[in-house]
């Protein structure tokens, strides 16, 4: 009674393979740096100098490096959570099915820290330890 021909069967099947191939998650991160213009490493791959992106196609933690002359290198385990459409088994649905492509973009900024400030705060604090050193051996009684 619903059956239509051959020429129907085709139809319907072209028509789901088109509706089908048409959905996809295009995943891209942006890294960016102050002061710009840093070495950029994700996962001990060189990528650019910052502002920089690139697409990505897993989720999970990424060892972001960045490396820039005069200031302290900077390694980061950046998360990279899963949105709520692309967690198991809304995922299928969301990369198959979904009318168009849908855009995940991230956005990652961090503060580089210049390397004489660096040293200094490391000085200062190897000072306090040893200024707490000396005044819990004169405490102490030894």
């Amino acid at each position: 009674m619903f059956y239509r021909g051959p020429k129907f069967v085709t139809a319907a099947a072209a028509l789901l393979f088109l509706i089908s191939a048409t959905g996809c998650v295009h995943r891209r991160m942006t890294i960016e740096s102050v002061p710009t213009q840093a070495l950029v490493i994700v996962d001990g791959e060189e990528i650019g100098k910052t502002p920089i992106s690139m697409d990505f196609t897993y989720y999970g933690t990424r060892e972001i490096k960045l490396v820039k002359d005069g200031y302290e290198t900077r390694t980061i385990e950046q998360a990279v959570p899963a949105p709520w459409y692309q967690v198991p088994p809304l995922d299928f649905f969301s990369d198959n099915f979904a009318m168009g492509q849908i855009p995940d973009r991230r956005r990652f900024v961090y503060q580089m820290q210049p390397r004489a400030a660096a040293q200094a705060q490391s000085e200062g604090l190897l000072n306090r330890a040893q200024s707490l050193r000396s005044e819990s051996a004169l405490g102490s009684g030894f």
